[in-house]
């Protein structure tokens, strides 16, 4: 039978397999509200992703989070933002809610350049749809991050439509072929603002392929304008709810 010590390379073979590590080598302010965070490591070097694709990221420590009873609180997920498998760079850029205290903003607010993260391999299916006659993006500033990646990966003359909307005098982050901005007032949760923009967009008639992203709730709403008032199928919705008040993990 095998003991503990001669199982220890399996572990760690298994670890390798599903986890990556980088040292934060920068860290900047995109937006007064978004925090880049650029990782580098040799395990970085030659990583492939499809844009849209995010990494679940170690924001508390295991043994801690067990100890509180919230295993939960050692992982958050966050759509990487770009890459550069030369030099063996990924960027993620974290966007503060401005909610109380949790373990991602927590951890957000004092990492340091020099820090070593643990975080998984790019994984998830919320990513561009090359054969759309025409890609619709929708969400708040959360999403942008993932909708920037998947914008860049779009040739100059993809038929693109979209809004995404943000805080009142905020500065958004950059996004490719014209998408639209909008302001809101209040909570992402609450407001009509992103709702309101998606029903004057003027649309082909023809329905392509739609990426909803953001707060829950909210991207609920949207499907259903797309599907009863628009006609399109649910099959040519893709959505990622990334959170909403109140739920554990979602924050």
């Amino acid at each position: 039978m095998a003991t503990l010590v001669s199982a220890i390379p399996l572990f760690s073979a298994v670890r390798d397999a599903m986890f990556l590590s980088g040292t934060v080598s920068a860290l900047d302010q995109p937006t007064p509200t978004m925090r880049r965070i650029q990782l580098r490591g040799p395990r970085l070097k030659g990583l492939t992703w499809t844009p849209g694709q995010h990494v679940r990221l170690q924001v508390a420590g295991f043994r801690e989070s067990v100890v509180r009873l919230r295993p939960r609180d050692t992982l958050r997920t966050y759509s990487i933002h770009q890459t550069d498998p030369d030099a063996g760079t990924l960027d993620l850029v974290m966007f503060d809610h401005g909610v109380a205290e949790t373990p991602a903003k927590r951890w957000a607010a004092t990492v340091s350049v020099g820090d070593k993260v643990t975080f998984t391999r790019p994984q998830g299916n919320f990513v561009v749809r090359p054969d759309a006659p025409h890609h619709l993006f929708v969400g708040e500033e959360t999403a942008s991050v993932a909708f920037a990646a998947m914008l860049r990966s779009l040739p100059a003359g993809a038929a693109v439509h979209g809004v995404v909307e943000g805080e009142p005098g905020a500065t958004p982050l950059p996004l490719a072929h014209g998408v639209t901005h909008v302001q809101r007032a209040g909570s992402a949760a609450d407001s009509t603002a992103l709702t309101d923009a998606l029903r004057a967009l003027d649309l082909p008639d023809q329905p392509g392929v739609a990426y909803l992203a953001g707060e829950a709730r909210t991207i609920q709403r949207l499907r259903r304008i797309l599907t009863d008032e628009r006609g399109w199928d649910r099959r040519q919705i893709v959505t990622k709810p990334f959170w909403t008040p109140g739920r554990t993990g979602m924050e």
